[in-house]
């Protein structure tokens, strides 16, 4: 495992304004935010992404993103919350270290998310919901 920028803060080795600590995680601002009071939330555990975390740590870490998006969303008045992770490099993945952000929202804040795609046609999607449905099995 790497050793990222969120290990070295776990570890107090650098500095982050941390907002919540319990066994299992941390959670802290984030150095570049799409707003102000956006929190990443690690486990403690270094896991790559959410391909090789455990059931048991990604549990604990999901239980505390909604308890400290709670908190977000009170503290900085935000009209919504966009709570997501990204997962390998093609997905904007930056550390390393498993990690989920919870990005407050406010109407007009200029922050705009991805586009959406249409299927060719419904065979298409059709045929992909088959493939995942078999990759399920």
């Amino acid at each position: 495992m790497e050793d990222t920028v969120f290990a070295k803060i776990i570890r107090r080795e650098l500095p982050a304004d941390i907002v919540y600590e319990d066994a299992d995680t941390l959670a802290f601002l984030d150095i570049h935010p799409n707003n102000p009071g956006h929190t990443l939330v690690v486990p403690k555990k270094p896991f790559r992404n959410i391909f090789d975390i455990d059931d048991e740590t990604l549990t604990a870490t999901w239980r505390a993103v909604r308890k400290i998006a709670r908190a977000v969303q009170a503290a900085t008045g935000a009209e919504g919350l966009n709570v997501n992770t990204n997962n390998g490099s093609a997905a904007g993945q930056v550390v390393f270290h498993y990690h989920v952000h919870i990005i407050p929202r406010f109407a007009d804040d200029g922050f705009r998310l991805w586009p959406g795609k249409a299927y060719p046609s419904a065979a298409a999607s059709a045929a992909l919901a088959e493939k995942i449905r078999h990759a399920l099995a």
